[in-house]
């Protein structure tokens, strides 16, 4: 499947300017259909389906749900605690939803077994793929242990999440035209 980053990027304003201050708040508006002034993962959900309206979003909850998560446990918990985002926290989210969605797609084409777990031959049989994405690595197999944590023999996405992040993963390749 090729995305269409430019869509994505356009569709979750979380940069620091002006411009995209004020699609948030529409955006959060929108959202927040109840005005409450905080949001649900359910709210959040129903969101990115009906509202930022890309389909391979919606289609991919675990990064919905690990950029919720993320989001709301980065603060202190605010007047409603740590079961809601609120709009503070909501630039964060459209950040991390934008990140992890992206870890989604590297997870997602190193899992061969469409079952949500790569396993150690998966890991292997991809390396020039996540080198593209990472660097060089030297011991894939090596690797593949310490992104294991829960030492289960497969990789689960919350596992490949931590070493994304720390690894500074990056699938979205820049193409230059030729002038």
């Amino acid at each position: 499947m090729s995305i269409d980053w430019e869509e994505i990027n356009a569709k979750l304003p979380f940069e620091k300017n002006e411009d995209e201050y004020a699609m948030r708040k529409e955006l959060w508006g929108q959202i927040d259909v109840n005005g409450n002034g905080f949001l649900s993962l359910a709210e959040i959900s129903k969101g990115v389906r009906d509202v930022i309206a890309v389909d391979e979003l919606f289609d991919c909850t675990p990064a919905i749900n690990r950029a919720f998560h993320y989001s709301k446990n980065r603060t202190e918990g605010g007047e409603h605690g740590f079961d809601y985002i609120e709009f503070r926290e909501f630039r964060l989210f459209l950040q991390s939803l934008r990140m992890f969605f992206e870890f989604y797609q590297a997870f997602d084409s190193i899992d061969e077994g469409d079952d949500r777990k790569i396993n150690k031959e998966e890991f292997v049989n991809n390396k020039e793929s996540m080198e593209k994405w990472v660097g060089e690595i030297e011991d894939l197999e090596a690797e593949f242990d310490s992104i294991d944590v829960n030492e289960g023999g497969e990789i689960l996405f919350s596992e490949f999440v931590d070493w994304a992040m720390a690894k500074d993963l990056n699938i979205e390749v820049e193409e230059f035209e030729e002038e």
